[in-house]
């Protein structure tokens, strides 16, 4: 996805968006941790926030991430002049000098950039620990990309190319924001992040993130929404997929990999993360895509008939078999059958299932005619079921069966980037699903929504959601019911939990990498098909967990 700026791009409903501030509760601008001294850092730092709130609420087109990058790539060439006239760099500069424009801008906006090694040539990297945006960035972590864009802009400008790499925020809690910026074209080839080019004096970025999505999106929307016969589009009923963080790329990147071919696919992750919708992304890039999708929640399904569900049976076959059924591998034939909760299935039925996986046959229960299957299996667990091998409650030889590729979701609270844009596309849902006027989040409710963690992940943020949408008898949603304080921080309590729950997280993938890196002779590639993450992700972590991968490397 190309993506050219150019003036007046971006076009609000004034009407609404006055009714929006002006109804917002005056009372919850009276916090002390709101607004602690209203001036005009504080006053632009919260005007910025709501704005981006209000982008994707009302002009959501584009995505509230590109009308970011409109605003960075912009406003680039000017604070690229106004840093040139102050240090007295008129012409043709180096990158040092490059370095000492793009920080000379972060300071005194408010920002504390400096140079740091970036251990390789054809990049600079710079390392900031204090936000222009202040405490409010965590908000809204995807003002992040204003950094990204002004950095590219300006990169493009002089060099002709640039792609720019987050490596860690102070928006997602990383305590400092680390920036390398590529203008090496070859270097930046292993390398995710924006890419901007300078095309004849205009400045075009690519994105990463949004071109993937965009793809799927689009693929998705042909296979779930199209045209019925008067030649009108369905209203909003097709799965949605939102992709705005690092981690949601890297999965749909995998999903754009594996959906043409034939391979089974494990999908893992926490309970309401959103892997049906995965599910149904591979089925539409896929060959089969104008074939059924069916989708079975094994853990719903009494043991009992569960057999019955899967493959049938035949009528008088039991007890109130009164008629032939068909089974659900009968109905998804030439299509996709997607089995979620894959890891509550008893042991019977696994070795049935293995069946159908090997000899592509099964027979429904009580008959005796055997039936084959023309059917792709995706999976999806919420527990990692190599744990339920070793405890001999998975079938060992069922497991590589289905996992020849695993793609991961992550929950929600390591994808924050996601929440706002999340947060706009449910409210929207919730309104069509009720016919009723689209609802809009206050900015303590917002500041609640975007302190929390969400367990539950995206379910649970649906249904907070409607909720408050429910009970909410204005157009502003001023309460969402959430555990925090009032001032918008998690209590003390939650707190706590927070931290030991990040303590002993931390503590089993450290000592999951570390026996990963055991196994492969230190071979970062190999820990990264093992994980099911990519080799980037794995030297990110190995990096935060200060692991030197080469100590475990054979001599």
């Amino acid at each position: 996805m190309l993506h050219y700026i150019k003036t007046g791009s971006t076009t609000f409903d004034s009407n609404k968006i006055f009714f929006i501030f002006s109804n917002l509760n005056p009372y919850a601008a009276m916090s002390d941790t709101l607004l602690p001294e209203l001036n005009a850092i504080s006053f632009l730092q919260m005007f910025i926030t709501q704005s981006v709130k209000l982008a994707g609420q009302y002009n959501s087109e584009r995505g509230t991430a590109n009308h970011i990058q409109d605003l960075g790539l912009t406003a680039s060439s000017y604070l690229e002049a106004h840093a040139r006239r102050q240090l007295g760099l008129p012409g043709k500069i180096s990158p040092e000098q490059y370095v000492s424009i793009i920080t000379h801008i972060k300071k005194q906006i408010g920002g504390s950039f400096s140079q740091v090694p970036s251990g390789s040539a054809g990049c600079v990297c710079v390392e900031n620990f204090r936000c222009p945006f202040g405490e409010r960035v965590k908000e809204a972590p995807e003002l992040c990309r204003t950094t990204a864009s002004v950095f590219g802009g300006i990169a493009a400008r002089n060099f002709g190319y640039a792609k720019v790499v987050l490596n860690k925020r102070i928006a997602t809690d990383d305590g400092k924001c680390e920036v390398t910026i590529y203008t090496d074209r070859e270097a930046a080839q292993i390398e995710e992040g924006d890419e901007y080019l300078n095309e004849g004096g205009m400045i075009v970025s690519r994105s990463a993130i949004a071109e993937v999505a965009a793809r799927v999106s689009e693929r998705m929307a042909r296979t779930w929404n199209p045209k019925d016969v008067s030649g009108q589009k369905r209203g909003l009923d097709r799965p949605e997929l939102i992709a705005e963080s690092e981690v949601m790329r890297e999965a749909l990147q995998a999903v754009e990999l594996v959906a043409p071919t034939s391979a089974n696919v494990l999908i893992n992750g926490e309970t309401g993360v959103g892997k049906e919708v995965i599910a149904r992304a591979i089925h539409a890039l896929s060959d089969r895509n104008t074939q059924k999708f069916v989708a079975v929640n094994c853990g719903a399904i009494p043991e009992s008939l569960l057999e019955s569900a899967l493959f049938g049976h035949e009528k008088g076959a039991f007890t109130g078999a009164h008629e032939l059924r068909r089974g659900f591998f009968e109905r998804a034939d030439g299509g996709t059958l997607f089995l979620d909760e894959i890891d509550s299935l008893p042991l019977l039925s696994q070795a049935n299932l293995l069946r159908v996986l090997q000899e592509g046959e099964f027979e429904r229960v009580g008959g005796a005619q055997v039936l084959h299957s023309n059917v792709r299996i995706i999976t999806a667990s919420n527990r990692p079921l190599l744990d339920l091998v070793a405890q001999g409650r998975f079938r060992k030889d069922l497991y590589y069966r289905l996992n020849v590729v695993t793609i991961r979701i992550s929950p929600l609270r390591e994808r924050r980037e996601d929440i706002t844009a999340l947060v706009n596309y449910l409210l929207k849902q919730i309104a069509h699903r009720y016919d009723k006027f689209p609802k809009v989040l206050s900015n303590e409710a917002w500041q609640q929504i975007m302190a929390y963690e969400w367990p539950g992940n995206v379910r649970e943020l649906e249904n907070v959601l409607e909720r408050a949408f429910l009970f909410s008898s204005g157009q502003i949603i001023t309460k969402v019911g959430l555990d925090v304080s009032p001032d918008g921080s998690v209590s003390a309590d939650q707190g706590n939990l927070r931290g030991k729950k990040r303590l002993a997280a931390s503590q089993i993938e450290t000592k999951t990498l570390q026996d990963a890196l055991v196994k492969h002779n230190g071979n970062v590639t190999a820990v990264a098909n093992e994980i099911g993450i990519s080799r980037r992700a794995v030297h990110q972590k190995l990096k935060h967990y200060n692991i030197d991968a080469g100590v475990f490397r054979k001599r």
